[in-house]
């Protein structure tokens, strides 16, 4: 899923891009030290869900704050949800992970299915915090809350 508002996000510069994750998944925070790994210009700074700037951002794009499960990349005046926001994600980090976005190729409804199925499944698979917590970064300014 995309959407696109008429204002820019709070928070945000201009040009700025954030993924948010959610803060207690362990799943999540894998993907979110990924990113951190891999984002070797820094070209996107994170928040989990429970922080006060992820629910910020979650209720500019219209989503829900009280139970979320899915990533989401928010640009600019536009978000991104599920397989969309991992595609957005995969093309803003260097090769050879931009090119596994030639997988958008494969219909939204059987991506999104097979996302749903794992992020439904995710604490049983993978485990979970009993609090939000978020990776430590290798430059100060990764996450909104810094």
């Amino acid at each position: 899923m995309t959407g696109r508002l008429g204002s820019p996000a709070p928070l945000l510069k201009d040009g700025e891009t954030v993924v948010l994750f959610d803060g207690t998944c362990k799943l999540c925070n894998g993907w979110a030290k990924f990113i951190i790994r891999h984002d070797r210009l820094h070209r996107i700074r994170l928040a989990t869900v429970q922080s006060s700037q992820g629910q910020q951002l979650l209720a500019w794009a219209g989503l829900p704050t009280d139970h979320f499960n899915t990533i989401v990349l928010i640009a600019n005046d536009r978000f991104f949800v599920r397989s969309d926001a991992m595609f957005e994600i995969l093309d803003r980090l260097p090769s050879p992970w931009s090119w596994f976005s030639f997988a958008r190729f494969v219909p939204l409804l059987v991506r999104d299915w097979a996302y749903d199925k794992i992020a439904l499944n995710r604490y049983r698979l993978f485990g979970r915090y009993d609090s939000s917590r978020a990776p430590s970064a290798d430059h100060g300014q990764r996450f909104l809350n810094d």
